[in-house]
């Protein structure tokens, strides 16, 4: 009987020394960092950073996986992420519309929110731009031009706040475009190509064309330093004082030491010097905000949405 109890006990500490070593142990596989827009822009580069270093600290493999919506925005892409097992194993780095504009679109998945940040690192200099053979080279001007003639939009989703706030603007200064449209990447050669006349992106993708663009407005808190003539948003309207940032999220029910430990690394690489570095070249803003701090954030532009709706509904 001895034997036996001893046996017993002997197996059940082993047991619960492999549970915790097991809990000890995260991350224990393959770490997938879904971006929902094709490779290249800021969100994409910065992701592959906290990657990078998340496989140097840890020692397992972290890669950013491109799930682009194909017109649909990041929301395709959020879906995979809100299906996967709550583990810490599948992060999503998500553009503001996913958790504020992704519940209210009837994609069952999304709605409640399934998801909570683990941390806000990332102000995009999002911009309004369109070719300088353009017959209008101002907002002012675009508007007057739009009156009377047709003006494409290109757009990275309808329902993202970049482009609600862009077609808000146009409301606000009595013109609306004639038509838009949804694409996965909108860089030089989407103006170049004709497919648009004025798109609404980031200021990352038309860099190498920089002098053959005009950048009509900047959808930021203040003028970004790549193009400082031009006007913010806010500074046009007031009312559409918004940021668009990029953060990392989780699936609600994923566990605090998995969080705990994305968000270590995070923060770590967004205030390296290669990150610090890429922020002044390419004119983004990059921070660290934790858990609660975006959450206050989320809270915000939700009641900026609601402006943005009641000027595009009246």
């Amino acid at each position: 009987m001895r034997k036996l109890i001893g046996a017993f006990l002997t197996s059940a500490a082993l047991a619960l020394a492999v549970l915790g070593v097991a809990k000890a142990d995260y991350p224990e596989k393959p770490v997938s960092f879904v971006v929902p827009f094709p490779p290249g822009d800021l969100e994409d580069v910065l992701t592959r950073m906290i990657a990078e270093d998340f496989q140097v600290k840890y020692g397992q493999p972290a890669a950013v996986v491109n799930k682009p919506g194909g017109g649909g925005g990041p929301f395709p892409g959020a879906v995979e992420v809100a299906t996967a097992p709550a583990d810490g194993y599948t992060v999503g780095s998500f553009v503001v519309g996913v958790p504020v504009v992704g519940p209210d679109l009837g994609i069952p998945e999304l709605n409640p929110n399934p998801f909570e940040p683990v941390g806000i690192f990332l102000t995009y200099p999002f911009v309004i731009v369109t070719s300088k053979d353009a017959p209008y080279q101002s907002m002012e001007e675009l508007a007057d031009y739009a009156k009377s003639n047709d003006v494409v939009l290109g757009h990275f989703g309808g329902p993202l706040l970049p482009t609600q706030a862009t077609l808000a603007l146009a409301k606000t200064m009595g013109f609306s475009y004639a038509s838009d449209a949804a694409f996965d990447a909108l860089d030089c050669n989407t103006l170049a190509s004709g497919d648009v006349d004025v798109m609404n992106t980031t200021m990352q993708l038309v860099l190498p064309c920089l002098d053959e663009v005009t950048v009509l407005a900047s959808v930021t808190e203040e003028r970004i330093a790549t193009a400082p003539d031009a006007p913010t948003v806010s500074e046009l309207e007031p009312s559409l004082d918004i940021s668009l940032w990029n953060g990392l999220f989780v699936h609600k029910d994923t566990p605090t030491e998995a969080r705990e430990k994305i968000a270590a690394v995070a923060k770590e690489t967004i205030a390296s010097e290669r990150a610090q570095k890429f922020a002044e070249e390419t004119g983004a803003q990059i921070y660290w905000k934790d858990a609660e701090e975006s959450a206050a954030q989320i809270g915000s532009d939700l009641e900026t949405v609601q402006t943005i709706n009641s000027i595009l509904e009246n």
